[in-house]
């Protein structure tokens, strides 16, 4: 995704000076990104993080490894947040991480292996969520951890007869980008079901009953669709029509009908962007 998102300057020219600007200013004085009360939130730290290297900025490590070193291994943190916690050491330079916290942490990450051998926000559940297999995945991947066997046959497990997983595009979109990180074969049907959510006025909409498109769900089906080798070249201009309807001046909101400007919104247009570059 990141490898991506670095093209996203691209299409955003002098524009991207704006967007560093103001997600330089989302970092709070413990080294944490403000969530949307102004609060330091590790969900929106990996989001502030991860759009300064998008925009080939360097993040402020200094400033974050205290904010992250006070979580030690994830104690006491949700399986989101533990996740959040693995990525943000991630986004930092090389060696940041220890190979002992990091083995700790992955410790963590297995407690909340479900019974099907998927992953789950409570220990010990049912089923693992294909959300939580996307997380799960993407959090051993950050440190040097390997994803069992079983985890492809949960996320599988909950395809729908239509095509998609859960019926939303960003839960598609994580289980084809999760099935393919795993070299697993991609179910037939996700494809053409993801495709079908493009909006007429740009964008993607999160289900086909959803009244307008959104950002999230824009990013994440485009990543899909890369990633499947699935053609979108003709939605590029009134996708890139879409992103440019939901710029403040300085960031970006999520859909028409939010006003809000954060780090996890304009993280989603750096994706989308990212992918409209090469479209």
């Amino acid at each position: 995704m990141l490898q991506v998102a670095r093209l996203a300057p691209t299409l955003l020219e002098e524009a991207g000076e704006y967007v560093a600007a103001f997600v330089r200013g989302q970092f709070n004085e413990d080294g944490g990104a403000r969530d949307r009360a102004g609060k330091s939130d590790l969900y929106y730290t990996v989001f502030a993080l991860e759009s300064l290297i998008a925009l080939r900025q360097d993040p402020p490590p200094e400033k974050v490894r205290p904010y992250l070193e006070g979580f030690g291994v994830g104690e006491g943190l949700d399986f989101v947040h533990l996740t959040c916690l693995a990525r943000c050491w991630a986004a930092l330079p090389k060696g940041s991480l220890d190979p002992a916290r990091a083995g700790r942490l992955s410790a963590r990450v297995e407690t909340f292996r479900a019974k099907d051998g998927g992953y789950c926000s409570t220990p010990g559940s049912a089923a693992g969520t294909v959300y939580h297999g996307f997380l799960a995945l993407g959090a051993l991947q950050d440190l040097d951890g390997t994803p069992p066997d079983t985890l492809a046959p949960s996320i599988v497990s909950h395809q729908s007869a239509d095509g998609s997983f859960a019926g939303t595009t960003p839960t598609t979109a994580g289980a084809v980008t999760a099935l393919r990180n795993l070299g697993a074969p991609v179910p037939s049907g996700a494809g053409e079901w993801l495709l079908k959510r493009a909006a007429p006025e740009g964008g993607f909409r999160a289900t086909p009953d959803a009244p307008i498109p959104d950002l999230l769900s824009t990013a994440t089906a485009l990543h899909a669709l890369a990633g499947m080798k699935v053609p979108f070249g003709h939605l590029k201009e009134k996708c890139l029509d879409f992103v440019d309807t939901l710029w403040t001046g300085k960031a970006f909101c999520g859909s028409w009908a939010d006003e809000a400007q954060d780090c996890e919104y304009t993280y989603y247009a750096l994706l989308s962007l990212g992918h409209l570059s090469l479209a």
